[in-house]
This record gives structure tokens, sequence and C-alpha cells, in this order.
């Protein structure tokens, strides 16, 4: 990770929790965070979404640009609880940053928080494509699109 910018606090936070868990605690947690992942606002669910094809489980994304910071709603099934958990802690570790702090996210994030211990190489795979939506969508809000 050193050759990234720090992460934003409130999701540093979040992963030194992750990392202190067992495996079945990461698993719970997960589930935990899949509850508390707002619902898409109602003003993008009629814009069009982006969605994570690469993964198993169906996702969309909006990007939603507040000045210089940008925000990320997700629209993630109930039946999906590990990957609605990760977009969960995507959200709420991602409020307030700068289109630039995405960008220097680490593309293996979810292995600093320890997750390969506790999900199938599938679903880390989701992840990824995840996280990897996320910096194309900051990279164009950058451009003006």
């Amino acid at each position: 990770m050193s050759e990234h910018a720090p992460l934003p606090p409130r999701l540093q936070a979040i992963i030194d929790d992750f990392r202190t868990l067992e495996r079945d605690e990461k698993l719970e947690s997960l589930l935990e965070y899949s509850e508390q992942l707002p619902d898409m606002p109602e003003q993008f669910r009629t814009a069009p979404l982006e969605h994570v094809d690469e993964c198993a489980t169906p996702v969309a994304i909006a990007t939603e640009r507040l000045g210089d910071k940008i925000r990320f709603h997700f629209d993630i099934p109930p039946e999906s609880p590990t990957v609605r958990g990760f977009a969960a802690i995507l959200n709420a570790g991602l409020q307030d940053v700068t289109p630039e702090q995405v960008l220097d996210l680490p593309g293996d994030l979810y292995y600093t928080m320890g997750l390969q211990s506790a999900l199938s190489p599938q679903r880390l795979n989701g992840m990824h494509f995840m996280l990897l939506h996320l910096k194309r969508a900051a990279a164009r809000t950058l451009q003006g699109k």
C-alpha cells in the first residue's frame, strides 16, 4: 500500500477494524454492513446506472459530483450480503472524498481488509471490479464527463 496516498480516514478506520477480526467475524461484520447500505436515492433510480457486469451479483452504481467531492450510490440485491457489505463499506468510507482520493485507492483494498480469508476468489473478483468501476467514474468526473 505504500505506493498509494493515505486512505480517507473513515475508510482507514473500517479497514483497521477488519484487520483485527477473525474469519467468521469478518463475515458477520460484512453482513452487518450489508444491512446499513442505503437505498439508491430516488433521483438515480430512473437515471442510467453503471453496471458492474464482471460481478456475478447484479451491481449498479450511480456517481454524484458534489462540488469538488464525489459520492457513490449502490443498488445491490439483499440476497448478496457480502457484496452489499463491501459496497456499504465503500459508501461509508468514501463519504466526502475527492475523485483523486478514489483514484488513489489500492486496487486490492479487500486484501488489506483480510477478506481473502473469508470470501471466495469469485467474490473478491467482483469486489475488484466494483472498485475499478468507482475509479473509472472518478476519472470521468475529473474529465468533466
